[in-house]
């Protein structure tokens, strides 16, 4: 069986004074901490995740 593609991701910013949607976002991706990097599945559901919050975080080579 094939490995899932996987890739990392790293909060930039704060979710500080932002809509409760990009909080509940964060949470989702299991972040919540500034410079934390957890690594998910490559998925469309994660990569729109990301989309929606892109100034809050980035993607780890």
């Amino acid at each position: 069986m094939a490995k899932a593609k996987t890739i990392k991701i790293k909060q930039i910013g704060s979710p500080i004074r932002r809509p409760e949607s990009q909080k509940k976002i964060l949470i989702g991706l299991g972040l919540g901490k500034m410079q934390k990097v957890v690594e998910r599945q490559d998925t469309p559901e994660v990569r729109g995740a990301i989309a929606k919050i892109p100034h809050l975080v980035t993607v780890v080579d």
